[in-house]
């Protein structure tokens, strides 16, 4: 596990070793053990190393036999020792035993081809001197980040993170204001796009080539829901049993400690059980519990563990936002609005005091239906059947005419919130339950001179492409895909990825296997969820795993209560942070509608959590990267 970045100069211009020093020590974090460089006229590489496999050996940059190509790499492959001994059948002499220089001889062989040989998490920059070109790539789903600047004078600059691109004197950081109406709406930026104008991110599935001052990206990944397998629902669970413990059990190989964050949900449950059964001794599990919390999974956890026979550790701790905030924009490095980071973040940096991999739960959710607004899309499907007179008579509007408020949590709220998104298609349905601040709102929200700016910008887009793509799909295969491809690569796997890397521990995740993930993809839908029980299919296999009264129960979140401190303990900081003069002069929002919204959350006439977090983060990203 390591940090990435470097630069090639397409005027041939000798590289600047210091700059490319601060570019890598900017992502120290990342890779605290030891740090290397390629450096070759026009083009330098470097890596931060965080040791995990082949400790003695494994230094980067690696060059193949010849000393053409060379390679700096930020991940795991853990079919690497497969695909070594395939490599030493077909002659190759290999002088490491890591699994990066796997991925460099793969390249020889098979060009970009080599990423179809691929079972892991990875971003890595390959530069050939024979054909001077450099060539980029990322993972499939998305686990390790890739960040590059085109320059309009040839010149490719590349970064594991916003930290490292950003000391290139080269990148400018000219705001992307398409960018920041994006964010708006999801919480994040959404790719291709980032916060800065210069910048753009490296799409999940993708590799980049760069030549002659010109590049050229390409996917060459993409689930397939369209190729269904007839199975029954016991060959299912046995299929799903077996493929998720193939994928857990190539995710434990480490010459470092290991361990496992533990929720006490379905997913990290399934994934530590699956530990305990491939691993000779107890497995570490890492849990974490919050004073102010009005639930906790805790004792699920505690169950979990004491079952399958493993180590359990529990970590209670008072978050406090306002000393952690600066940190989280640091890492992040442009706005990033979901508020379960701290969290995440408290358990990576607990979880680092005892080991350095730590496997989780994440994906669980996008492949095998675990999401309630995945059983509220098919609730809409039956409520689309019924005649539209009956349900606008009967349903709509005595609806419409009960007490309540768009910005007002109550289940009378919810019901509205259903009905009023029920009818439309299904990718402006789900668009707009996954919109923090709707569409609507933005034109009195929004200064003119924003929406001017912003007009071209459509949010709606990064949603409705995968609709689209998803064609003649089902309803809830559509969903998944939509997810898959925006939801888990542009939120939760950045959350997790920056707030384990900021802590130097890497984060493995056997629900994201492309082998998984393909294989959920080819179950027929009414198997992964079933009238309206969500992940349907998953939790028959925990069943077997974990005492059933764990797995089923009401899903709860991971969050903290923000929106309690924003009346209490960080109300003073919201006001001297959202109604300084900077902030209501930044041209974006209108600084009386932001005043409102703030004194209306206060007084508890509508609940503005995420509106306010939202513009919290995006101001706190302006005073740290773009003020002077």
């Amino acid at each position: 596990m390591c940090g990435i970045t470097g630069f090639v100069n397409n005027s041939k211009g000798a590289v600047d070793r210091t700059v490319l020093e601060r570019m890598n020590q900017a992502i120290l974090h990342r890779g605290p053990d030891e740090d290397g460089f390629y450096v070759r006229e026009n083009v330098g590489l470097a890596m931060r190393r965080l040791s995990i496999i082949d400790l003695a050996s494994g230094q980067q940059p690696i060059h193949n036999a010849d000393k053409t190509k060379w390679i700096v790499f930020n991940g795991e492959i853990y079919n690497y020792q497969d695909l070594r001994k395939g490599l030493e059948e077909r002659g190759h002499k290999l002088y490491t035993k890591s699994d990066t220089e796997v991925v460099l001889r793969l390249y020889d062989e098979y060009g970009e081809g080599c990423l179809q040989h691929l079972r892991g998490m990875f971003a890595f920059a390959i530069w050939d001197e024979t054909e001077k070109t450099l060539f980029l790539a990322r993972d499939r789903i998305g686990k390790k980040p890739l960040l590059y600047s085109h320059q309009t004078n040839g010149d490719l600059i590349f970064g594991s993170e916003f930290q490292a691109v950003l000391q290139h004197p080269s990148v400018s950081r000219e705001v992307d204001m398409n960018a920041i109406d994006s964010y708006m709406n999801y919480l994040c930026v959404p790719a291709p796009q980032t916060a800065f104008k210069q910048i753009r991110k490296l799409e999940p599935g993708h590799w980049l080539r760069w030549k002659n001052g010109e590049i050229e990206t390409r996917r060459y990944w993409l689930p397939d829901f369209s190729k269904k397998i007839k199975i029954s629902e016991e060959d299912a669970i046995t299929e799903t049993t077996r493929i998720l413990r193939e994928a857990t059990k190539m995710r434990l190989i480490s010459e470092v400690p290991l361990g496992a964050f533990l929720s006490g949900g379905v997913d990290s449950s399934v994934v530590v059980a699956l530990m305990a059964q491939e691993s000779s001794d107890p497995v570490k599990t890492f849990s974490i519990g919050f004073d102010e919390q009005d639930f906790s999974e805790l004792k699920y956890a505690k169950r979990v563990a004491k079952h399958v026979g493993a180590e359990y550790n529990e970590f209670i701790v008072r978050p406090n936002a306002i000393d952690v905030l600066p940190t989280l924009v640091e890492h992040y490095g442009e706005p990033y609005a979901d508020s379960s980071a701290i969290p995440t973040y408290y358990v990576a940096k607990e979880t680092r005091q005892h080991v350095t991999v730590a496997l989780n739960g994440d994906g669980g959710d996008e492949s095998f239906g675990g999401y309630e607004r995945y059983a509220a899309m098919q609730l809409a499907e039956l409520y689309q059947r019924f005649p539209s007179l009956l349900r606008k008579a009967i349903i709509e509007k005595p609806v419409g005419l009960l007490p309540s408020s768009e910005l007002k949590r109550s289940r009378i709220r919810d019901v509205q919130r259903f009905v009023m998104a029920a009818n439309m298609p299904r990718s402006e349905r789900y668009y707009y339950w996954m919109s923090n601040i709707k569409d609507r709102f933005k034109d009195d929200l929004y200064t003119s001179e924003f929406k001017k700016a912003t007009q071209e910008n459509r949010p709606y887009h990064f949603l409705e492409q995968w609709y689209k793509q998803a064609n003649s799909a089902g309803m809830l295969d559509a969903t998944l895909l939509a997810d898959q491809m925006t939801y888990l690569p542009n939120d939760l796997l950045v959350k997790v990825d920056i707030a384990s890397m900021a802590n130097s521990l890497e984060a493995r995740s056997p629900f994201l296997d492309h082998k998984v993930i393909e294989f959920a993809a080819s179950l027929p839908e009414n198997i992964k969820m079933r009238r309206f029980q969500t992940k349907y299919l998953l939790k028959k296999v925990a069943a077997r795993l974990v005492p059933k009264d764990v797995i089923y129960r009401q899903k709860m979140g991971f969050g903290v209560p923000i929106g309690k401190w924003f009346r209490g303990e960080m109300k003073d900081f919201v006001h001297s942070v959202l109604l300084s003069e900077k902030a209501m002069n930044r041209g974006i929002t209108d600084p009386a509608l932001v005043r409102v919204w703030i004194e209306h959350h206060e007084t508890g006439v509508a609940d503005h959590t995420h509106h306010i977090w939202a513009l919290l983060m995006l101001e706190l990203w302006f005073q740290r990267f773009i003020d002077p």
